[in-house]
């Protein structure tokens, strides 16, 4: 995916320190100015931080971009974003903390990648509310291209597995 072929990309923003709708917005603007056109966003969602413990809720949402951008330089762009809204270090090991932005690569089309440096679609986000929620919100149908079923079918799957069902 490089030259003029345009596609379309899912980004997860998240941020739960400071200004944190201020973060977000700061981030569209950024992505708008260096990616592409957002034709999509969601609402802003708040949720409860996942995989660590913090008092500061998180301010969620998902976008919709076209770009033609390399997906490596389109994750080196958005990994650029975070350092410059003020993001000094990405979660290690597994080991997450509270962060004024977290922009996440979720899907690029169909595309399927696993390296070292990007994996795509994000290993996780269909485990994970605050990422399904939002997304089903701007793109239901959306299939993933692993899983193979559509955005809608795997938030299903995901609140009747939190709700015990």
């Amino acid at each position: 995916m490089n030259g003029t072929n345009e596609y379309t990309v899912y980004l997860a923003l998240g941020s739960n320190l400071g200004d944190k709708q201020k973060n977000i917005e700061e981030a569209l603007d950024k992505i708008e100015e260096r990616i592409g056109s957002i034709t999509s966003l969601s609402a802003f969602y708040l949720t409860s931080p996942v995989g660590f413990q913090s008092e500061s809720i998180f301010v969620n949402c998902v976008c919709e971009v076209i770009t033609h951008l390399n997906i490596y330089e389109l994750f080196a762009i958005t990994q650029g974003i975070e350092k410059e809204i003020g993001r000094s270090h990405k979660s290690k090991n597994g080991q997450y903390a509270d962060r004024i932005i977290d922009i996440d690569l979720i899907l690029a089309g169909n595309l399927v990648i696993d390296t070292p440096e990007l994996t795509v679609p994000h290993p996780r986000f269909h485990t994970r509310s605050f990422v399904l929620d939002p997304l089903y919100e701007i793109a239901p149908d959306l299939i993933h291209p692993l899983l193979e079923k559509p955005i809608r079918q795997l938030r299903d799957e995901l609140h009747r597995e939190q709700s015990g069902d």
